[in-house]
């Protein structure tokens, strides 16, 4: 399950009368959504060759009444344009038609992936060079990252615990990676495939402590939003309390919460509503105010992982017209939006993704081969062709 091998303001609390004030106060100067208007001059003297987002922008919304703490809300997302991303030189590259529709990808804010194939004596470099990219000479740009740095991990985790070396290392980047993201407003998917922490040898919870650390460290971080992956809906299946121990053990108090579905694919509802779950699972043992993002770059036609069609349900068969099911398909564009009646969710689940959910975001990447490496043009044009979004 997962990729196979490499590729708040911590509890920022932004009320909801001051996000909504900035939020008009920014669509007064003509920036309600990021790439507009909002710092044009930065812009230009930052990175003169970005690509205007035009309609790929994200209109920056206020906090939910019922979410009034949501620190990714009332804030721009930022959209990095660089060789970091695997499909920008795809999109630059290419014309016509097939440039419009990568652009449903490249153009669109998405959380970039670091591992331990980024050494520990250039990871605060890369971070940086990423988070001004995306910020484009705008401090309140939201940017967004993912965490993937334990050694072992996936089905090596069942097998060996980390080293004494390996764990001095994971220390030692991820200290290097929060010095990276420095003072910038984030939001930081911290170790997909969370699942794999209960299956360490022994029950250890070495690897469980290893993710703690990194919760513990990037909380001390001002502006950071750090949700620790707790798999999904659909693995472990229907089991909430497993979940929340995986949470439980990784230090999920320290931080604003949780994140699900970073290489499956299961509807979005499926997802709001298990999480809803996980929240009652840690309430119930004095764990308060948790809340979670989902990711949606993968699930536009939902199903259950162990249903897919093809070779590996990692790289799972893509979509092949808009009206397919049980196919990979771009799902919900990045928001904050979360209960918006056009995401065609039931009514408990608005009311549950209100509360619960800071965000439908894409840390999930489903444009490259086994959702890793490299990229494939046959599978981002065909999820970009085929989304219902």
């Amino acid at each position: 399950m997962g990729p196979q091998g490499c590729s708040d303001r911590r509890r920022g609390r932004v009320p909801w009368l001051a996000a909504t004030v900035l939020a008009l106060v920014l669509a007064s100067l003509g920036a309600s959504a990021y790439g507009a208007s909002d710092a044009p001059r930065a812009r230009a003297a930052s990175y003169p060759g970005k690509v205007p987002l035009g309609e790929y922008a994200v209109k920056v919304m206020p906090p939910h009444r019922l979410n009034p703490t949501n620190p990714l809300a009332g804030r721009p997302m930022g959209v990095y344009q660089g060789g970091m991303d695997q499909a920008w030189q795809p999109y630059v590259r290419a014309k016509g038609a097939r440039k419009k529709l990568l652009a449903r990808i490249a153009l669109r804010p998405k959380a970039k992936w670091y591992g331990s194939w980024v050494g520990n004596g250039a990871i605060k470099k890369k971070v940086r060079e990423y988070v001004a990219n995306s910020q484009d000479g705008n401090p309140e740009a939201l940017v967004q990252l993912t965490v993937f740095r334990m050694v072992p991990w996936e089905h090596a985790a069942c097998k060996r615990l980390p080293t004494v070396a390996e764990k001095r290392s994971y220390r030692g980047w991820i200290r290097q990676f929060a010095a990276g993201v420095g003072d910038a407003h984030a939001a930081i998917i911290l170790q997909p495939d969370g699942p794999f922490a209960l299956c360490a040898p022994g029950g250890s919870r070495v690897p469980s402590n290893l993710i703690r650390y990194a919760a513990q460290r990037f909380s001390t971080l001002p502006n950071a939003s750090v949700y620790i992956d707790a798999g999904t809906a659909d693995w472990p299946k229907n089991d909430p309390a497993a979940s929340a121990r995986i949470l439980r053990r990784a230090g999920v108090e320290l931080v604003r919460g949780f994140a699900l579905n970073s290489t499956h694919y299961v509807p979005v509802g499926w997802d709001i509503n298990f999480g809803s779950q996980i929240i009652r699972e840690l309430e119930a043992v004095g764990i308060h105010g948790k809340h979670l993002v989902i990711n949606t770059s993968s699930n536009g036609r939902g199903f259950e992982f162990g249903k897919a069609r093809g070779r590996h349900p990692d790289n799972a068969k893509v979509c092949a017209t808009k009206t397919e099911r049980r196919c990979v398909t771009l799902g919900i564009p990045p928001t904050t939006a979360v209960a918006a009646r056009s995401w065609g969710l039931n009514g408990p689940n608005r009311g549950r993704a209100a509360r619960n959910v800071d965000g439908y975001l894409w840390f999930g990447r489903p444009w490259l081969y086994m959702q890793n490496d490299p990229f494939s043009m046959r599978r981002a044009l065909a999820v970009a062709r085929t989304t219902p979004y």
